[in-house]
């Protein structure tokens, strides 16, 4: 609730601070003593339009801060989460607003934006019959203010996951039909780049293997003249093994002479015999890979250009060119296993709009009854306050299935009707001002237990009213009152009896300027002050008798 409101400079207010109680408080004075202002600057600091008049003349700049303790489980908590603003037992919202127009926000003295004290203030107070479009005048809450008083918060909770499931379904199969189309674009393109690369068959490695044997081939009548001549120079009739063999045979005559000192000798005579016997072999072997079982240079480089060009072509490395055919592959079996898999996800997506359309369908119905009820409990309220020949009702309107939501597919929507025989309309372009505010009044007493602003203020409600029609509206304050708190501008002494606090607003003139000063009665004084509103200038015993009757009558 609000617990008090501190202000500066604004308008006719030089200094004022105000505390509140539960419950109803009433504000009352003479006509221009300064109420509304109290109302423009509580909307300042719940992040109202801001003007540069609302500056007190001679200021350089108004202030205004509110303080509340919402309830544990309040909507705001979260609010400030959301925006990383660390909770307090007390919350403040508070605005400056300079002479020259411009203004600034703060959460309990930390600056934020306007926006955000408008979102925050707009979940801890209504104020009904000044701001136009603010609370009940806004039809976009209609629809929620109707689920709660129906109690559809499961029903509702239903509908918006399985809107999000025909989302995401829906989304599923637009991706794969986006996919499907891009794919028969390019199918002519995918076929022959698969058969190309399916000719081509490319193996890892490849590239590097072709380069190393292009290089040997391109050098294959060099390394062929150097195997000949080392074959000759190691196996020829001169060549090394006739003359190792020949040192052997010398060193095997004089071996048995020498006493084993050749030994040495003819063991590494006999181990180069065998190296230079392999050394052969392997110029052989080199020699049989030079003619590369007819394999030229010319058809190794045609197959590496080939692989070049195609990875090219693809963008990639001629080894990643197995999984280029891969990937084609994937693409051409999305088209010729395409209508298959379209046809499950549209038989999916299909099912869960079913589904959203059933939960959606189901609330609409619990919304009629809901409706109904809350017609029923809203035209039970009308007679008394002087409404008996206007009526209410709560429309509750299919939506074209491009505006189907996570909220349903219902519009939702408060009308009255005045004057019988006449069209139901909006509550702000149907009613007048003072049968506005009681419209207000009787839907907000049938909506109170399921509304979550704890603070409700009221602008003369009671305006165009008198006698048994504004006890009425008393009557049903004071009944609202067990449920919120309320705040309520009036003229009317029925209305004022009932207020378990009473602030009287009154202009005077001080130190060479008009000031609006706010006083907190007493009970004599409150006494005096409905009596001033039962007769006017002059205060008789006659209306003090008077103001007693209502105040008792108000206790009963």
């Amino acid at each position: 609730m609000l617990t008090d409101l501190s202000i500066r400079d604004v308008v006719l207010i030089d200094r004022l601070d105000l505390d509140f109680a539960p419950g109803l408080a009433v504000l009352t004075g003479e006509t221009g003593a300064g109420k509304s202002i109290l109302l423009d600057a509580l909307g300042l600091a719940l992040g109202r339009r801001a003007e540069a008049k609302l500056v007190r003349p001679g200021a350089d700049k108004a202030t205004v801060a509110a303080g509340f303790h919402p309830p544990e489980d309040h909507p705001v908590w979260a609010l400030l989460a959301e925006h990383e603003i660390d909770p307090e037992e007390r919350l403040t919202l508070k605005r400056v607003l300079s002479a020259d127009g411009r203004s600034k926000a703060f959460v309990n003295d930390a600056p934020c934006g306007v926006g955000l004290l408008k979102q925050l203030g707009e979940t801890l107070v209504e104020i009904q019959g000044q701001f136009d479009q603010q609370g009940l005048m806004d039809a976009g809450t209609h629809r929620r203010l109707l689920d709660s008083f129906g109690r559809l918060d499961r029903e509702r909770g239903a509908v918006e996951r399985a809107y999000a499931a025909w989302r995401t379904a829906d989304g599923a199969l637009e991706a794969a039909r986006r996919d499907a189309e891009a794919a028969r674009a390019e199918e002519a393109f995918l076929r022959f780049s698969a058969e190309e690369l399916d000719r081509l068959a490319p193996k890892p490695g490849e590239e590097q293997d072709l380069a190393d044997r292009r290089q040997f081939l391109q050098s294959a009548e060099q390394i062929a003249e150097a195997v000949t001549t080392a074959l000759d120079q190691i196996g020829g009739q001169d060549g090394a093994e006739s003359r190792i063999a020949a040192a052997q045979r010398a060193l095997d005559r004089a071996a048995a002479k020498a006493g084993g000192r050749l030994d040495e000798a003819t063991a590494a005579l006999a181990r180069a015999a065998v190296e230079a016997e392999e050394a052969v072999a392997a110029l052989n072997r080199a020699g049989a890979d030079l003619d590369g079982g007819g394999e030229d240079v010319e058809a190794v480089e045609e197959r590496l250009f080939a692989l070049r060009d195609a990875a090219r072509k693809h963008g990639v490395d001629v080894d990643e060119l197995p999984a280029v055919r891969e990937r084609l592959g994937e693409r051409l079996t999305l088209i010729d296993a395409g209508e298959e898999k379209l046809a499950e996800l549209e038989a999916a997506a299909g099912a869960a709009r079913k589904a959203y359309l059933s939960a959606a369908e189901s609330l609409s119905q619990k919304r009629r009854a809901a409706a109904a009820r809350l017609d029923t409990a809203v035209n039970a309220e009308l007679p008394p306050l002087k409404l008996e020949k206007a009526r209410f009702e709560t429309a509750v309107e299919p939506l074209e299935e491009r505006d189907w939501g996570p909220r349903g597919i219902d519009r939702v929507a408060f009308r009255v009707q005045t004057n019988p025989g006449m069209p139901a309309g909006p509550l702000d372009k149907i009613a007048s001002g003072g049968e506005l505010s009681r419209f207000l009044l009787a839907v907000k007493v049938c909506l109170a237990e399921v509304g979550t602003v704890p603070t409700l203020v009221f602008d003369e409600v009671d305006s165009g009213v008198g006698g048994a029609t504004a006890a009425a509206v008393g009557e049903r304050l004071d009944r609202l009152a067990t449920r919120l708190q309320l705040l309520v501008v009036t003229h009317s002494p029925q209305v004022a009896a009932r207020g378990a606090d009473h602030w009287r607003v009154a202009k005077a003139e001080r130190n060479g300027h008009m000031s609006t000063a706010v006083e907190r009665l007493a009970d004599d004084h409150r006494r005096e002050e409905i009596a001033r509103m039962l007769s006017g200038a002059e205060i008789t015993e006659e209306a003090r008798a008077a103001a007693d009757r209502l105040r008792e009558g108000a206790k009963a």
